[in-house]
């Protein structure tokens, strides 16, 4: 049962962090959703992805699980199901599914992030390797990853890498340590001389543009699916607060501006909710989900922080308290407005898909 999580160590370093996530993969099969069958997959819908993560979401209160879990779906599952060869499928995706190998996706540089043209890691071909150079900085999952796809220049043009761990000249850290979602671990990796086999490219040379901008699309559509499960629970608790304090002679709650957060917050989730299935509609249909997935990322990324802060508000001094889940929440929701690209990138995304925006030409 799902239930069982709660009974693993709370996720405060790698080692818990990693039993819980390998605990969803394993026992609950969270990873499996919207996979084919012949790939180890259920053979559902993107609409039961997002039902699951939902429940996943109100089950566990944790956010950093949700992280990790989008991290490594979007940013190596997904790819590989989409980019691999047959046998890369058939090696990788298994155990990717069990929970065998925890993995995610390096993109993000010290002066580069959503800026793809940006970035600056490398990748040569000698007679008998790739050699890989660079230093990524705030990947999710690196410290507990067994592998990540990593995107680097190859004469010139961006392409993708699996690189494990322990390939000789690759150093996945455990620091910058962010002081949100912290149970997703996050750190750096550098790369100097990091040598890996022909068979580890991950999609035709130059294709990373394209792979990057797919993996976040993907990432900024379904993360919000298990936020909304943690969100329903907090609402709840909001709701159950307002009827049992009393303020003036009247329930917290029978204040109009009490009730009046309460019916935004409400309207705040639903509209979450509307827009990553939306999203599942379109993928079950086969559409694209370019314009969709920045909507919804920027809505939801708004009105989470939005939610949070009127939570904390309506708790009052309760909702300071030293490790008030609630207080948590707000962190990560500020953190939400920056993963998978920021608010401002994603409006950028939505004015360039309307012909307008940066470098719109008359």
């Amino acid at each position: 049962m799902i239930n069982d999580l709660n009974q693993l160590p709370p996720a405060g370093n790698k080692y818990a962090s990693k039993l819980r996530f390998r605990h969803c993969a394993q026992e609950q099969q969270i990873l499996r959703y919207a996979i084919p069958t012949e790939y180890c997959g259920h053979g559902n819908t993107f609409h039961d992805l997002v039902e699951a993560h939902q429940a996943l979401g109100k089950l566990t209160q944790d956010s950093g699980l949700i992280l990790s879990i989008n991290a490594h779906l979007w940013g190596c599952v997904f790819p590989v199901l989409l980019y691999g060869t047959e046998p890369q499928k058939e090696e990788w995706l298994p155990d990717l599914l069990s929970g065998d190998l925890i993995a995610g996706h390096a993109i993000t540089e010290t002066q580069a992030g959503s800026d793809l043209s940006a970035l600056e890691t490398t990748a040569t071909q000698t007679k008998d390797s790739f050699v890989l150079n660079g230093y990524k900085r705030f990947i999710t999952n690196t410290p507990i990853a067994d592998v990540l796809v990593v995107y680097a220049l190859l004469e010139g043009e961006l392409s993708a890498f699996l690189v494990k761990k322990d390939d000789i000249g690759a150093n996945f850290r455990d620091k910058p340590h962010v002081d949100s979602c912290v149970t997703a671990t996050m750190g750096d990796v550098i790369l100097l001389g990091c040598s890996i086999p022909f068979d580890r490219r991950l999609g035709s040379a130059g294709a990373g543009k394209m792979m990057a901008q797919t993996a976040l699309e993907f990432e900024r559509a379904f993360i919000f699916a298990g936020i909304s499960g943690i969100m329903g629970s907090h609402l709840t608790t909001v709701i159950n607060y307002s009827r049992e304090r009393q303020a003036d002679g009247a329930y917290l709650g029978a204040h109009q501006g009490v009730s009046h957060k309460i019916a935004e917050m409400k309207v705040g989730l639903d509209t979450i909710r509307l827009w990553v299935n939306e999203c599942a509609r379109l993928k079950d249909h086969n559409k694209r989900i370019t314009l969709a997935s920045a909507q919804t990322k920027l809505f939801a990324s708004e009105a989470f922080l939005q939610f949070c802060l009127d939570a904390v508000q309506i708790l009052g001094a309760n909702g300071m308290i030293t490790n008030n889940p609630t207080l948590a929440l707000v962190h990560d929701a500020l953190a939400s407005r920056l993963f998978a690209g920021s608010s401002e990138i994603q409006k950028n995304i939505i004015a360039a898909l309307l012909g307008t925006g940066e470098g719109f030409k008359r």
